[in-house]
């Protein structure tokens, strides 16, 4: 199961969006507050969060889980 949420353009603003999903989980009308949200599902999931830019590349990703290969030192 994806843990991967997305924060991308959408006709009525900014959607939050499953990775996987046919739809998205919400719609915000700034992307303040879809990343808002989207850090808060990713939190809870231990997953990460892809904030993308208009045109949909990724600017910004965030992972919250654990680390499978934290850095040595």
């Amino acid at each position: 199961m994806s843990k991967h949420y997305h924060v991308t353009s959408h006709p009525e603003g900014w959607a939050v969006k499953k990775e996987g999903a046919s739809r998205a989980s919400s719609l915000h009308s700034t992307q303040k507050e879809a990343i808002s949200e989207g850090r808060t599902l990713a939190q809870q999931s231990h997953g990460e969060l892809r904030i993308h830019r208009p045109n949909g590349q990724i600017r910004e990703a965030y992972s919250y889980g654990n680390d499978p290969h934290p850095p040595k030192g």
